[in-house]
């Protein structure tokens, strides 16, 4: 006799048999042509965009270079007029060559009395002095070995509380400023994105910091890029004494 049980007749199955039954994975969606073709395209950019980018910039500055310093040298030394051909970079060299011969100057009695003769000759232009003196101040600060001028990367919380910016230390606030300030003052500089050549200069107490391990060149990557580009160093816990359950950061 043929079995007439419905289906909703049948026994249910035991947890058991639900857990021990074979699960049914799902195949793979193949990808159609055109979206392969796609992702390819979109690599080649992520791949070849970098690379692009670096050699155009940095035949832009060789060129302006050479635009600059060539005229600089006498037609009959300047080898361009005995080749058929022009030598990229040539401007460069020369750059590199007069700056290291000016050092040079500067470094014995001599250099340093004509260096001495003509800065006071500039000091008596008025706005000139003012222009000369402080390219000179920040140049010093910023070459000089022994500065910590955006050597170090930090966290602030910036524009206001419970939002945070990445920043870089420029120095500890000094002069009359330090003095009108009873905390202990870090000068730190807030770039904008993606051009960090413009920001905003923040005088913060130093507890109010968290300063970070990563290089200031990953923090820069970090800006530049929008945040894209994460940081692979981890940032130092250095924790906040004005929130619960934090510790105070030691003083540099």
């Amino acid at each position: 006799m043929p079995d007439t049980t419905s289906n909703s007749e049948q026994p249910k199955p035991t947890p058991r048999e639900e857990e021990e039954a074979p699960v049914l994975i799902a195949a793979p969606q193949r990808l159609g042509i055109f979206t392969r073709l796609r992702n390819y395209f979109l690599t080649g950019i992520i791949v070849a965009a970098p690379i692009a980018l670096t050699i155009y910039l940095t035949w832009q500055i060789i060129d302006w270079v050479d635009k600059q310093a060539i005229p600089l040298l006498p037609a009959k030394y300047n080898p361009e007029n005995y080749l058929p051909f022009s030598l990229p970079g040539l401007g460069l060299v020369i750059m590199v060559v007069i700056l290291t011969f000016v050092g040079f100057l500067t470094a014995n009695i001599f250099g340093r009395t004509l260096l001495k003769t003509g800065e006071r000759l500039v000091n008596r232009m008025p706005v000139v002095r003012t222009i000369y003196g402080a390219l000179k101040q920040v140049l010093e600060t910023v070459l000089s070995q022994s500065s910590n001028s955006f050597r170090q990367a930090v966290l602030v919380e910036y524009p206001r509380r419970g939002i945070w910016t990445v920043a870089f230390v420029t120095g500890d606030t000094e002069g009359e400023v330090a003095e009108c300030l009873e905390d202990d003052m870090i000068n730190i500089y807030v770039p904008t994105t993606p051009n960090p050549t413009s920001g905003f200069l923040l005088m913060v107490p130093r507890r109010d910091l968290i300063f970070l391990k990563m290089p200031v060149e990953e923090a820069a990557k970090y800006i530049i890029s929008i945040g894209v580009i994460a940081p692979e160093v981890e940032a130092e816990v250095a924790k906040l004494p004005r929130l619960p359950g934090r510790e105070q950061i030691p003083p540099a």
